[in-house]
């Protein structure tokens, strides 16, 4: 018998989540466009609200998050009560799994996907289920074919990460219409802002009207505020009331519910963000594309990142290397199926530049 405490077997079944790299191997600091963060950087009035903040530190933050919840609802057209806020949406991706799956269940999620769902899953002790895609994009009768008795929820990402493949609203719905009633659909929306704003109701629209689906959001990516983890979801009030049952009790700083607060009230900066990414990412694709000859291609992308394949003479891993020597990180998934890809997040327009260049001069055409 073990005199050591001795984890649970599906925790040591877990690979911990690598963060994008943000310097060189030789320890150079370099400019990350390996983690998805908004190049704009962060709403002044967010910014602001940080700094008014700070004299809060020795006070414990609302447990509720009433006022930002109030705000998510006035934004977005939802009912605060059917809200609830996280550290960032990876915890309420993991509160979904650990509320509603465990050991002898099922989660699942498709091929090339977002790796917290695995991590998820695992977490509370349920089997993680991968779905084959199709093109990296999620494929509905896949993941309803990989439905069985034991599935207890399905991950969906769209926009996926790290493919940036969408599927359309039609098909949400019918994977949703697929789906046994008691099986929970999560949809992982942290990259809906970049989308056109007609296509982003989807999800609410079905989070209003059913009780088994969980649609979450993050401050991290349009909203520029990735270090203070601020994520949120809307569901049926069941739903809602399982994850503040298990949820931390103080889990959204005071700094982090003002500057949310902020932000939300800066829609500006949110147009002016997706209208950057979507012109710097058009730009990136056409500059690729160009490279075709020499076995460059890129999977169409609705995030502010866009995946870029190495078919060719040049490798992905040759391109990784050039580029973090010009300055900058971009990130490699080595898993299968990506190992020849990389993952290359919307940066400034100076940023895109220097990368589109690199990409040209190993391919051997003129800078």
């Amino acid at each position: 018998m073990s005199t050591l405490p001795t984890p649970k077997p599906w925790i040591l079944g877990i690979h911990a989540y690598v963060p994008g790299k943000s310097t060189a191997s030789d320890g150079r600091s370099l400019v990350k466009l390996s983690a998805n963060e908004n190049p704009l950087g962060t709403s002044p009035a967010a910014l602001q609200a940080l700094e008014a903040a700070r004299g809060e530190a020795a006070t414990y933050p609302d447990p509720s998050a009433a006022a930002l919840r109030e705000k998510i609802a006035e934004v977005h057209g939802l009912d605060a009560d059917r809200i609830v806020c996280g550290t960032g949406s990876d915890e309420l991706l993991n509160l979904a799994a650990q509320g509603f799956a465990g050991q002898g269940d099922e989660v699942l999620f498709s091929r090339h996907s977002f790796s917290v769902y695995d991590i998820a899953a695992r977490r509370c002790g349920a089997s993680p289920v991968e779905a084959p895609d199709r093109a990296f994009t999620a494929d509905v009768d896949a993941l309803m074919s990989a439905v069985t008795d034991r599935t207890r929820v399905v991950f969906l990402a769209n926009p996926n990460n790290p493919t940036g493949t969408w599927i359309e609203p039609e098909q949400v719905r019918r994977l949703h219409a697929g789906l046994p009633k008691e099986v929970l659909l999560v949809i992982d929306e942290a990259y809906a802002e970049y989308l056109d704003p007609a296509m982003q109701r989807t999800g609410f629209e079905l989070s209003a009207a059913h009780e088994n689906v969980l649609v979450t959001r993050t401050f991290s990516k349009i909203y520029g505020l990735a270090a203070e983890r601020i994520g949120w979801a809307t569901g049926a009030p069941g739903l809602i009331d399982t994850l503040n049952r298990i949820r931390g009790p103080f889990n959204v700083t005071a700094s982090g519910q003002k500057a949310g607060l902020a932000a939300l009230g800066d829609q500006d900066f949110v147009e002016r963000s997706r209208a950057h990414n979507a012109a710097e990412r058009s730009r990136l694709e056409s500059a690729v594309a160009a490279l075709g000859n020499h076995g460059l291609s890129s999977v169409p992308s609705e995030a502010n990142f866009l995946l870029v394949e190495f078919n060719g003479d040049l490798s992905a891993e040759a391109a990784l290397t050039a580029i973090a020597e010009t300055g900058y990180a971009v990130r490699h998934l080595p898993e299968p199926g990506l190992r020849h890809a990389l993952r290359i997040t919307i940066g400034k327009s100076e940023d895109m530049d220097r990368v589109i260049a690199v990409l040209r001069q190993l391919c051997g055409e003129a800078a």
